[in-house]
């Protein structure tokens, strides 16, 4: 089974529980190997950030559906937690939210010389995000966003 079917499974088991509590949005899903195990991770987060009790509700929902629906033939291991400091950057809304903040991004061919960029998002829109680094702005076609993430600044 793939991770992308795996990723709509999983989905459409929260989509219940999202509609009744609109707060959370699912960020991410990773269903991977390391070593022997399986592992799939779901990562939530709302407005504010989310608490520990918060994912272990989501988890323990989550769970009793996995069980009673069974669609991940392989052993697996739970882990619903929030993104983290570091949250990835991967739609629009993630984007818009990052804009002012603090970022990491990779490209898949150079721009301006560069295939790494870490500063300030000054703007997003569908086409381009432009980072200003230092005294520069750089603008990246978003076509060229390899990977996105929030950054913690040293």
């Amino acid at each position: 089974m793939s991770s992308g079917s795996i990723k709509q499974i999983v989905e459409q088991l929260l989509e219940p529980y999202l509609q009744e509590h609109p707060e959370f949005e699912i960020v991410d899903i990773e269903y991977v190997k390391e070593g022997r195990n399986r592992f799939l991770r779901v990562f939530v987060d709302k407005e504010g950030g989310i608490d520990i009790e918060e994912c272990a509700k989501i988890s323990e929902y989550l769970s009793f559906r996995l069980d009673e629906e069974d669609p991940i033939p392989d052993a697996y291991f739970l882990e619903v937690s929030s993104p983290g400091a570091e949250r990835p950057l991967k739609t629009p809304r993630d984007f818009e939210r990052a804009v002012g903040k603090y970022v990491y991004v990779k490209t898949y061919e150079p721009v301006d010389g560069l295939k790494e960029f870490e500063g300030y998002l000054q703007s997003y829109d569908e086409h381009e995000i432009t980072i200003h680094i230092g005294k520069k702005l750089y603008t990246v076609p978003m076509q060229k966003v390899a990977s996105a993430r929030l950054a913690i600044e040293m």
